[in-house]
């Protein structure tokens, strides 16, 4: 857990803050982080991470740009010390294992908790702010977690959202009202930064859910159209995935296609919870894969695939994202079935 002393620093912080910067993941759970975020103070400006590894040197010229007072980084997993080392005043929220740097004041579950509380960022963002519960359970629920003490107060106030009977992560995200919310709020962020830009603009202009899932309004409506056209892709994507009998269930759909790698494995493992899935897509000579498994610990069978390999990845333990060189990709699968085996 984070201590209520950390939690109350970052919302003095975000209040007080005449010119916060915000740095953000482009999933759910990043957008609905820096959502209720600017909530509490309307005066922040949000830039989004859309880039394979660290957050680095390359985002201090956004830095110079807006010289904020303030600047905060939410689920992301990794920031370079070269770009704290010339940031001032960084607040840094994350969910995913930690890491060990200077000159910044670090906020992570999974510190306190010995590695075994990675609850989702937006689940904290609500703890800091109090100010949006719709947005902290869209974001959990899209990040695989149903928060259960915020479930009472969710429920009352959205009672068809989230029904009663769902227990389950994957079931809210695939089986609820909740669940569709979250996955529309993902689908709007892939694309160009500057297309996703433009839908968390109208998402900051949003104040309830029903203006999105019934198109109650004309930002909704935007809103629910980016997502529908950014379905129809992902629908046509996941066609190609065949069933297999084998351990392993690995789909690669074809280079130029867009970056579905994540929101498809999780719904390929909700259909096939036995299985240790991969999904991934051929970009610049590199395999760009999600791995995700209900039955296996993903997360050091990922780590062991990739030694004396070309390639990095990292997450959590039964969901991660990696990038291995296309030459190596074959060893790399080798190296997972090995670990199937065993």
């Amino acid at each position: 857990m984070i201590p209520e002393v950390k939690l109350l620093e970052i919302r003095n912080a975000l209040i007080e803050s005449a010119r916060p910067l915000i740095f953000f993941d482009d999933d759910a759970d990043g957008l609905c982080s820096f959502l209720q975020f600017y909530k509490l103070n309307p005066e922040s400006r949000g830039v989004i991470y859309k880039v394979a590894g660290p957050l680095d040197e390359k985002f201090l010229k956004k830095v110079e740009e807006y010289q904020p007072d303030n600047i905060f980084i939410l689920d992301v997993p990794n920031v370079s010390q070269e770009f704290l080392d010339k940031a001032n005043n960084v607040y840094w929220l994350d969910h995913h294992s930690p890491i060990d740097r200077k000159n910044v004041r670090y906020y992570n579950p999974m510190i306190e908790s010995k590695n075994k509380d990675n609850r989702p960022t937006s689940y904290w963002a609500y703890k800091i702010t109090k100010v949006c519960i719709w947005l902290g359970m869209a974001g959990c629920v899209a990040d695989w977690f149903v928060p259960e003490d915020l479930r009472k107060e969710f429920s009352e106030k959205y009672p068809d959202l989230l029904p009663e009977d769902i227990k389950k992560p994957e079931d809210a995200l695939f089986a609820s009202e909740i669940g569709k919310l979250g996955k529309s709020l993902s689908f709007i962020l892939k694309g160009t930064t500057k297309d996703a830009m433009t839908c968390v603009k109208v998402m900051t202009r949003i104040d309830e859910p029903g203006e999105i899932l019934d198109q109650s309004s004309s930002n909704g409506r935007y809103i629910w159209k980016k997502y529908q056209k950014i379905d129809k892709i992902y629908q046509d994507i996941k066609k190609g995935v065949e069933k297999t009998k084998e351990n392993l269930l690995l789909y690669i759909y074809p280079e130029g296609k867009m970056a579905l790698t994540s929101e498809l494995s999780n719904e390929i493992l909700y259909e096939n919870p036995d299985k240790f899935i991969i999904i991934g897509r051929e970009k610049a000579g590199e395999m760009k894969i999600s791995l995700r498994s209900a039955k296996y610990d993903v997360l050091p069978i990922l780590n062991n695939a990739l030694k004396g390999l070309h390639g990095f990845g990292g997450g959590h333990l039964h969901a991660c994202g990696a990038n291995v060189k296309k030459e190596d990709f074959t060893n790399f699968l080798e190296h997972i079935n090995a670990q199937l085996h065993n």
